[in-house]
This record gives C-alpha cells, sequence and structure tokens, in this order.
C-alpha cells in the first residue's frame, strides 16, 4: 500500500471517528434517555406489584375483620365500609355484605344487590348475579313487575343465567295462576343444551308437581 493510500486511510478513518463523535453528541442523549426509561419502567413495574400485592392484602384483612364480627348487622356494616381498589372487588365485597343482611334485613340486602346490577363500570357477570339474587329474595318492596323486568333483561344473557332467569320468570307464572306459561318455560329449560344436571333435575320435579309431561331429553 503506497503512503498516499494510507494517508487516505487514515483520512478516511478520522471523518468516520469525528462523525461518530458529532452523532453521540447531537444524539447520544436519546440512548442515555432509553436506559433511564428502562429502568424507571422496569422499577415501576416492581413497585406497582407490590403495591398490588399489598393492596390485597389490606382487603383479605379488612374483609376478614368484619366477618369476626358477632352481628350481622355489624359485618354488612363493616363490609360496606371497606374502601376497595377496584371495581370487582367492590362487586364481591358488596355482594358479600348483601348476604349478611339477607336473614335480618332483605330489604337492605336488595337495595345493596341491585345498586351493584346497575353500576356501569362492573362486569356485566357480577352485574347478572346481583340481579339474580335480589329478584329471588322474597318478602321485599320489589313487585313481581319490577322482578319480571330484571329477570327479563337476563333472558338476553348466555349459559346457565339465561335460564336461571327464565326458571324464576316460570316461578312467577305460578303465582300469578298462569301453569300453561310456567309449564311450557320449564320445558324449555328442560331440553335446553346448556342446562346443568342439577337445574334439569329440579325443572323436571316442578314440572311433575305442576301436572305436566316431561317430553325431550
Amino acid at each position: 500500500m503506497s503512503d498516499t493510500d494510507s494517508f487516505i486511510d487514515e483520512v478516511s478513518e478520522e471523518v468516520r471517528r469525528d462523525r461518530l463523535y458529532s452523532l453521540m453528541r447531537r444524539y447520544g442523549w436519546l440512548a442515555i434517555l432509553s436506559v433511564v426509561l428502562l429502568v424507571g419502567g422496569a422499577a415501576y413495574n416492581e413497585w406497582n406489584k407490590a403495591k398490588a400485592r399489598q393492596n390485597a392484602e389490606s382487603l383479605g384483612d379488612a374483609i376478614l375483620a368484619a366477618l369476626e364480627l358477632p352481628e350481622r348487622s355489624d359485618r354488612a356494616t363493616a363490609l360496606a365500609a371497606i374502601e376497595t381498589p377496584n371495581a370487582g372487588a367492590a362487586a364481591v365485597v358488596a355482594m358479600m355484605a348483601a348476604s349478611e343482611d339477607l336473614a335480618e334485613a332483605p330489604d337492605a340486602a336488595v337495595t345493596r344487590l341491585l345498586k351493584l346490577a346497575d353500576r356501569g363500570d362492573v362486569s356485566p357477570v357480577y352485574r347478572q348475579i346481583a340481579t339474580l339474587k335480589a329478584v329471588m329474595i322474597p318478602d321485599t318492596g320489589l313487585t313481581d313487575a319490577d322482578r319480571r323486568e330484571r329477570l327479563e333483561g337476563l333472558t338476553l344473557a348466555s349459559g346457565v343465567i339465561r335460564l336461571l332467569a327464565e326458571e324464576q320468570l316460570a316461578y312467577l307464572d305460578v303465582a300469578a295462576g298462569a301453569s300453561d306459561a310456567a309449564l311450557e318455560r320449564f320445558r324449555q329449560i328442560y331440553v335446553d343444551s346448556e342446562a346443568t344436571v342439577g337445574l334439569r333435575n329440579r325443572v323436571a320435579q316442578v314440572i311433575v308437581a305442576l301436572g305436566g309431561e316431561i317430553t325431550g331429553s
């Protein structure tokens, strides 16, 4: 290699080095920022996980403390006062409070359940269960018309919730003296592919008790 070629290579290398340094001076902060963000993001994730664990433990402790109270009314009040970290936890605690109210204050239980059922930020499955539990509680201020309206909304759902709603509607038909309509509902539940064994057996017993015949399988 001639001295001229060597000189050209050295100059080219210096130019590349100068360009690299120039780029580092101009954009080096981006690399530093990327590292900071990665480290900060990992630290935040760990902090977030630790906070979630702490919230779950605090919620569990509060629920246990409430359930240890001797009186049902006190347990219901304590459960209702618990601060929950999210809508799902709030739904579970509300249903627990309603269960405590059920024996001594069924009206209060229905109120809690329907309030939960009407919350738009709660998962549909919690709302459906709350509605179903509320309409099944007897001797409250909920009229048959109110029960029927809410149950008919549940029949638009899927799975066993829909069938349980149909079952309750059939019982309302029986109470209203519409035995034929009730039998038709019960038969439809019996042959539904989504009906559980327990539900199918229960419906079969009611059909027989009403003087009807079981058809289908």
